[in-house]
């Protein structure tokens, strides 16, 4: 299954019951192997989880670091980019050629490299001198 399905798919498990905006998030790792992720909201707004956060965090739970790509699907009139809090939580685990591919339920893409979406990226590079 590709990416766009199974992001497709695990966005129907999203728990969005105070936006209704179900997101959905699949990332491949260096080593092919796939990881999904949904939004999870709170009635605490700001308690509230990211799809693209979910993804990383099975990613990670499973002992991957690195991932090549990532396809984000939610339903809205042009594709969803991913929050700044999420470009930061990407640009951790991916190198600036990380295809980012942003979607719609109505099959309109966009794709870009994370370093398009992350210029200027804080990075461990900037701590090399702490």
């Amino acid at each position: 299954m590709c990416l766009k399905e199974q992001a497709l798919k695990v966005r129907e498990n999203a728990y969005a019951p105070y936006s209704n905006f179900k997101v959905g998030a699949a990332l491949r790792t260096e080593g092919g192997d796939v990881y999904t992720g949904c939004n999870v909201e709170n009635v605490a707004y700001p308690e509230g989880t990211c799809a693209e956060a979910g993804a990383i965090a099975a990613m990670v739970a499973n002992g991957q670091k690195r991932l090549t790509a990532i396809y984000i699907v939610a339903d809205a009139p042009k594709p969803v980019s991913p929050c700044g809090g999420c470009r930061q939580k990407l640009i951790e685990f991916a190198d600036g050629d990380a295809q980012v591919t942003m979607a719609t339920l109505d099959g309109v893409e966009k794709t870009m490299t994370l370093g398009e979406l992350m210029p200027g990226a804080f990075t461990e590079e900037h701590l090399e001198n702490t």
